[in-house]
């Protein structure tokens, strides 16, 4: 099983870029982390933002392994503890299909993202940076194995 973070935007600053991948790299093959950056909408001068959200849920659509279970990120979802995590990614494990999770740009996920969308998890009630989620996706997802395999990360 594969897990990928879809992630609208690009050239994310050099130590998102770094935590991202310290993290991915502790993860076991049985459940690798990979990262998929797509480009946002344009948001310029003359941009529309609702034109700019539509250009990215067809990225992100186009983006989907196939058959992959679909998680948005979004703050509709539920809350999940670290306990929480390590429950679902042992029941994806099971499930042995790969997992997308999917990060939307500064104006959200379309209506059609998050209709597609198997499950709905939210991060955190506040507001976080969007390069600051990729790093903390990561860690939480090597804590949730930690956690699954007995290893003393998690104390």
């Amino acid at each position: 099983m594969r897990i990928h973070l879809i992630a609208i935007g690009q050239k994310m600053p050099r130590w998102v870029a770094e935590g991202f991948a310290d993290y991915a790299g502790r993860m076991p093959p049985e459940c690798r982390l990979e990262l998929v950056e797509l480009p946002p909408g344009d948001r310029g001068k003359g941009g529309n933002p609702a034109r700019a959200r539509e250009v990215e849920a067809n990225r992100l659509q186009d983006a989907l392994p196939k058959g992959a279970r679909v998680i948005v990120l979004d703050l509709s979802g539920k809350q999940w503890s670290t306990e929480d995590l390590a429950g679902q990614l042992s029941g994806w494990l099971q499930g042995g299909c790969d997992v997308a999770l999917l990060v939307g740009g500064p104006d959200g996920l379309s209506p059609e993202v998050l209709q597609r969308a198997d499950q709905r998890w939210c991060l955190s009630p506040l507001t976080l940076p969007h390069m600051l989620v990729r790093v903390f996706v990561a860690e939480q997802l090597y804590r949730a194995w930690s956690i699954l395999s007995n290893h003393p990360y998690h104390r």
